[in-house]
């Protein structure tokens, strides 16, 4: 049963967590580390403020580890998890038999020289929505893209800012990456029904970015790109993989469609043999396990809050602030953008966010697709600007590094120059008062009693029918 308390004290676990956590961020960036907000693991940070949440409310340690566990083991989270794992496996076997760079040679191939900075968002654009990962794109590109950008008299910093935002377009929208993966489950939605809300709202920001690339940022000579050769083959698996969960294929089916396929054709191409594609598939798995530790403390956690009245606390106070469907929109943004900010990093912020966000949603009755929709863009948004996020920070390193001119670049001098972010955040606030994104929700709108759209109510009433029969 539902607990009806509220308590704002019950939220101390998750202050202790974004203190532990920024404040360490602070003080490693008063150092001058590089990457000082990456210094102290959010795993970590996690574990301290679970210890902090067993410390408080009623109850012996076992009544309290029951509910972590419940919380931790919760459909929705086991769920999440194993999508995790199934993508990195992905990813990593994708990346191991050579399919990351036949899709940068194959764009940089197509791309006509004097379109380079534009050609560069798209490439990182596909690079980012195939492979799910913003940084990987990042660390891919920005050495290829600051040679372009020098032998063609090009400036540099709108050719790493296009690649930065063609990688949080990516990110944003790859139904293999974290943050997809995180705000569909924790709002219980389909990744393709999120996908058609959020694409609606990415897309208009990305073809003015384009715009604004091409206008900006042609080059002054053509830069020789030298040796571009791919094998195609080695590309389908990104592309079965984005084509198959735009079908509506069951996700899990998706990836190790998509896992097979990438060894399968490895193999054939000699880029790897079985040896190595099983260890590519465990290197992958283990690749995640940040996400997957910091994701299953957080459930635990949450349901431990939830149970101690903090969510009901935090729906309390926000009936004063929000009037109706609209302004919580605004809400969750405003919730899972401070989340970012305050940990650098747009999964955790979603993570942390979700569980508030989703009893937002169901109070004011904002569609769930629409509030996965708004965790994700919004927590890319500030992602792709904070100058301590890694997105920056990496970019602004590799340029210094692959600069042939001794040129150096900051995270805070690339701040202004990324404009599909600062687009994207306009078009999302947009779209909550002019909702030219939801057409999906309207066609389908969301059944609040059986939670869940309308289309599948009948095959949820026939599913309950049968639990109850057994």
């Amino acid at each position: 049963m539902k607990s009806t308390k509220k308590s704002g004290i019950a939220l101390i676990p998750f202050l202790v967590f974004i203190a532990v956590y920024l404040g360490a961020g602070l003080i490693y960036q008063a150092r001058g580390e590089e990457m000082a907000f990456y210094m102290f693991p959010s795993v970590t940070a996690m574990f301290l403020a679970v210890l902090v949440a067993f410390c408080m409310g009623k109850g012996s340690i076992s009544e309290k580890f029951e509910t972590f566990a419940k919380g931790a083991g919760n459909v929705d989270v086991l769920t999440m998890l194993v999508i995790y794992m199934l993508a990195g496996a992905f990813a990593n076997v994708a990346a191991s038999m050579g399919a990351k760079d036949a899709t940068v040679n194959l764009g940089l191939a197509l791309v006509p020289p004097a379109l380079l900075a534009a050609g560069l968002f798209v490439i990182a654009a596909f690079f980012g929505t195939a492979t799910g990962t913003s940084m990987g794109t990042i660390s891919a590109l920005i050495p290829i893209a600051i040679g372009v950008a020098e032998k063609g008299n090009l400036s540099t910093t709108i050719v790493i800012a296009a690649v930065v935002g063609g990688g949080m377009f990516g990110d944003n929208l790859s139904m293999i990456s974290d943050t997809t993966i995180a705000a569909t489950r924790s709002q219980r939605v389909e990744m393709r029904d999120k996908f058609r809300v959020n694409f609606l709202i990415a897309l208009p920001a990305a073809v003015i970015t384009l715009i604004l690339l091409l206008a900006f940022g042609r080059p002054e000579s053509a830069a020789p790109l030298g040796d571009l050769s791919y094998n195609i083959l080695k590309i389908i698996p990104y592309l079965a993989v984005l084509g198959l969960a735009l079908c509506g294929l069951n996700v899990f089916a998706v990836l190790v469609i998509g896992i097979f396929a990438a060894g399968i054709i490895g193999m054939l191409t000699g880029a790897m043999d079985i040896a190595g594609f099983a260890q590519a598939i465990y290197d992958g798995f283990c690749g995640m396990n940040e996400v997957f530790f910091l994701t299953l403390l957080c459930g635990g956690m949450s349901a431990m809050i939830a149970k101690n009245g903090g969510i009901n606390w935090i729906i309390e106070k926000l009936r004063g602030v929000m009037k109706g469907n609209k302004s919580a929109q605004v809400g969750i943004s405003a919730l899972v953008s401070a989340c970012d900010c305050a940990t650098a990093n747009n999964t955790v912020a979603i993570i942390v966010a979700g569980d508030m966000a989703r009893e937002v949603s169901h109070t004011y009755r904002v569609d769930p697709r629409r509030t996965a929709s708004l965790l994700d863009i919004f927590s890319c948004v500030f992602q792709g600007v904070i100058p301590y996020g890694a997105q920056l920070v990496v970019a602004a390193s590799l340029a210094t590094q692959a600069s042939t001119t001794g040129q150096t670049f900051s995270a805070a001098g690339l701040v202004g120059s990324m404009w599909y972010c600062w687009i994207l955040a306009a078009f999302g606030l947009l779209s909550i008062f002019i909702p030219f994104a939801d057409g999906v929700t309207r066609r389908n709108p969301w059944n609040w009693e059986y939670d869940c759209p309308e289309s599948e109510v009948e095959t949820k009433k026939a599913a309950l029918a049968a639990k109850m029969d057994a």
